[in-house]
């Protein structure tokens, strides 16, 4: 993949990221894996960032983005998983528990595509997926 550039700014920021719902539960499936998948190609446009490769699993989502070095990953991801728990509660009211408003785990996984080549994440990534539950993004 080629440098992106702003206005005075020429940028390759590659991140892996991984993030799983509350409780790690299997939640990630049906029609409910294909909006989620919808739900953050659509975030993740608003914010420019560019996906390269990714995928739903039962109880975890893999990313491999480029995120403009104006944008923080931490900020990217509040953003990310805030809209997209609204967005999945509208769509889908049944996953809502009335005690707890979270979607997603507090935390997540990041690490910087450096010491490993894209092609070798995305195969990483690919690998993860179960056979029939397979969606790609792109």
């Amino acid at each position: 993949m080629d440098k992106k550039s702003l206005s005075h700014t020429a940028w390759k920021c590659q991140y892996h990221i991984v993030f799983i719902p509350k409780y790690r539960k299997k939640k990630l499936y049906g029609q409910v894996r294909a909006d989620i998948r919808d739900i953050i190609k659509t975030l993740c446009s608003y914010k420019n960032v560019e996906i390269v490769e990714g995928e739903v699993c039962v109880d975890h989502i893999h990313l491999c983005v480029c995120i403009p070095p104006k944008l923080s990953v931490s900020s990217f991801m509040g953003y990310l998983k805030g809209r997209s728990t609204l967005m999945i509660y509208d769509i889908h009211p049944e996953l809502q528990s009335k005690w707890n408003k979270a979607f997603w785990a507090r935390g997540y996984y990041v690490a910087t595509v450096g010491n490993l080549t894209e092609e070798a994440i995305k195969k990483y990534i690919q690998e993860q997926t179960e056979e029939l539950l397979f969606i790609t993004w792109l």
